[in-house]
This record gives C-alpha cells, sequence and structure tokens, in this order.
C-alpha cells in the first residue's frame, strides 16, 4: 500500500472510532483495508492525539534534516581550514587543491569540485594547448550564465573585445563538456485505432498491463497482469521489484508451455512493450501486438477494469513487507477471482464457470464425431 492513501487524521480517527466500541470489522470495510493494515496502524499510532502526531512528524524530519546538516557542515569546514592556508584563484590551483581533498578523505568528486568551486568539466579537462584565457572566461560566462548556449558565450566574448576565433572557443567548449544536452521528446509510431472486440474462442487475445506500488521499506514494486479477452480469466499475476522485457518474455514462457500461445495481445506503448526483445519474440511465436493510442487507456479496457479490482482488494488494502507476501496475496485473490467473481458480460458467471461452457461444448462436438 502507498503510504499516501490516508492522511495521519484520517488515521487517528479511525483508532478514536474503534476505542469508542465501533469494531474493526466496520471500520476495516468503510475504509477498504485488511484488518492487518488496521492493527499496523493501532501499533504504529495508538494512544496518540492529532497535534501530537503532527509535532512529531515535524520534531522526527526537523532532527534528520538538522543531523544531515551538522555532519555536512562539519566536514565542510574540516577540509576548508584543511586548503585555504593559502589563497588560491586560478583554476590550476583549484584543481590542485581539489586533488588533495581526494585524496585525503576520498570523498567523491562531485562534493569536493563544489566545495573548492571548480566546475567538473575542468577537473577532467586536459589542455594540449595554451587556452588558459579561453578556460577561464568560459568558466566565468558558466558561472554567471549557466542555462546559455555557446552561441550567446561567443557573442559575449566578441562584445567584450575579445577577437578569438570562433573554433578556437568551440573547440575549448566542447572540450570542458559544456553543450548542453537537449531533451527531444520520444516519438512512437502513429498507431491505429484497434476496436475492442470480445473474443469468441479462449486463448484468442490477451490483454497485459502493469501495475506499480511500494512496500513498506519505500522499494518501487511492479505487477505484471496478463488477462484472457473471452472469459476475463486471469492468467498471470507476478510481482517483482523490478519487470524488463526479458522477465515478461520469461512469464509469457510459462504460460506457453502451460496453456500455449494467444493470436493476438493487446498492450499499450509501455518500453517493455515497444523492446525489440518483446516484439522479436512475438513474431517468432506468430502472435499479432495489438497497441492502443498513447492517452487512450479505455482501448484496453478489460485490463484496465481487471486493475482497478486487484488494486482495491489487494493493492490498497494491505501493507507489504516483502514482494513474497504481496505474491501470496495475489494467488490468492486470483484464484478466488477466477472461480467466484461474477461478470454481467458473462451472464452473472465467474470466468472458469464460463469456461466450462466451451468445455462442454468441445466434449459434445467430439461424441457428435
Amino acid at each position: 500500500m502507498k503510504t499516501s492513501n490516508f492522511s495521519e487524521s484520517q488515521i487517528i480517527k479511525a483508532l478514536k472510532e474503534n476505542e469508542q466500541g465501533r469494531s474493526v470489522s466496520e471500520i476495516s470495510r468503510e475504509l477498504g483495508i485488511d484488518k492487518s493494515t488496521f492493527y499496523y496502524w493501532r501499533k504504529k499510532y495508538g494512544g496518540m492525539e492529532k497535534q501530537e502526531l503532527k509535532r512529531l512528524k515535524e520534531l522526527e524530519e526537523e532532527n534528520r534534516k538538522l543531523k544531515q546538516m551538522y555532519a555536512d557542515v562539519s566536514l565542510d569546514n574540516k577540509m576548508l581550514k584543511d586548503i585555504l592556508s593559502k589563497k588560491f584563484l586560478s583554476s590550476a590551483d583549484k584543481i590542485e587543491r581539489a586533488k588533495y581533498l581526494l585524496e585525503q578523505y576520498k570523498l567523491s568528486i562531485v562534493r569536493i569540485c563544489l566545495l573548492v568551486g571548480l566546475c567538473r568539466s575542468m577537473w577532467y579537462y586536459q589542455s594540449k594547448k595554451d587556452d588558459t584565457e579561453v578556460i577561464d572566461k568560459l568558466s566565468e560566462l558558466v558561472e554567471q550564465y549557466p542555462t546559455r548556449g555557446f552561441d550567446e558565450y561567443y557573442h559575449k566574448i566578441r562584445r567584450e573585445g575579445l577577437v578569438w576565433n570562433r573554433k578556437r572557443v568551440l573547440r575549448v567548449y566542447r572540450l570542458m563538456k559544456l553543450s548542453l544536452r537537449r531533451k527531444h521528446k520520444k516519438r512512437l509510431i502513429t498507431r491505429v485505432k484497434q476496436p475492442l472486440e470480445t473474443s469468441q474462442v479462449l486463448n484468442e487475445c490477451w490483454s497485459m498491463d502493469f501495475m506499480s506500488d511500494l512496500l513498506t521499506d519505500g522499494r518501487k514494486v511492479r505487477v505484471f497482469n496478463v488477462l484472457d479477452d473471452c472469459n476475463r480469466e486471469a492468467i498471470a499475476i507476478e510481482a517483482r521489484l523490478s519487470y524488463p522485457a526479458r522477465a515478461v518474455i520469461e512469464t509469457l514462457e510459462n504460460l506457453k508451455q502451460e496453456i500455449g500461445t494467444p493470436k493476438y495481445i493487446r498492450c499499450d506503448n509501455g518500453s517493455e512493450f515497444i523492446s525489440k526483445t518483446f516484439v522479436n519474440w512475438c513474431e517468432k511465436n506468430f502472435i499479432e501486438i495489438k497497441y492502443t493510442q498513447p492517452g487512450k487507456p479505455m482501448q484496453n479496457g478489460y485490463i484496465e477494469r481487471f486493475n482497478r479490482f486487484f488494486r482495491e482488494d489487494i493493492l490498497d488494502a494491505f501493507y507489504f513487507n516483502d514482494i513474497y507476501q504481496l505474491q501470496r496475496l495475489a494467488d490468492k485473490w486470483r484464484e478466488d477471482y477466477n472461480f467466484n467473481h461474477p461478470h454481467k458480460a458473462l451472464g452473472n458467471k465467474s470466468p472458469k464457470e464460463y469456461k466450462s461452457r466451451f468445455d462442454e461444448e468441445f466434449k459434445f462436438f467430439i461424441k457428435s464425431e
């Protein structure tokens, strides 16, 4: 469960209602949580008032910041006393002081450069020509105008009466690695709208999607869901801390051994689904990928509805200490969903009940043959 679902005041209110005689079952049902979550709240916040809890949070955060600030300032002060015995202004002097600090204190280059006021590009720069004046001038401009590019720096240099050749300044600029990285929006292939048609044959079309949540220690977890469009059966619910394309292929290979492969797969444009690894695997197994259009989750409505049920019943109702606890709850929920969850589109039958109809028709067909 993500920590932002309920505020501290809501939790305190729920605990007060329990102290006044209201049962845990009623409160848990109203809030959409499991009883274990309520007991977790009682253990953590029991006996506190709203103002006390708020003040405790503020003090903890303030104490953490002060400790971190004190540690950083103490170390910085010690290092500055060590290197400020002589005044240094040039970049060469700063580099020498930075090398000394790196050898003595074994800190990161980033922190040392910040401490001595040295641009990191200068730390890595290897001079081949005497471009000290150009380097110093560019460093000065970068410090004054950190978000500007080469053209503006060069025009400022010329306006000051410095007649350095443009190619020379550009060469030094690039050697100092001052070029700004341009952010290009990733362009997706234009997707043709695919109608959300109900499959009439089992194992013909699968819908797939990812969900995300957090463990109690703050680590992010991803859940991979696979649904059969014909009878809405949850074929797979797999939880992992990381779920790259190769892990998706591993899950699909396991399903292939159990029930075979579908004719179509419907999914969004996530990085796992547009990767060459996934596309090549689908081509190898003669599977057509039906991509939804970007920003149109309703085009994959079956799995989106399924995700809502799973989030309400599991992800929003429990705290997860580790990935194994989440997987156990997911497996138990998937079994209950497949055998007991009614669907209006299936005539209020569960996925397994609806699937049994196909099995009976198949047996009848075999007998008639």
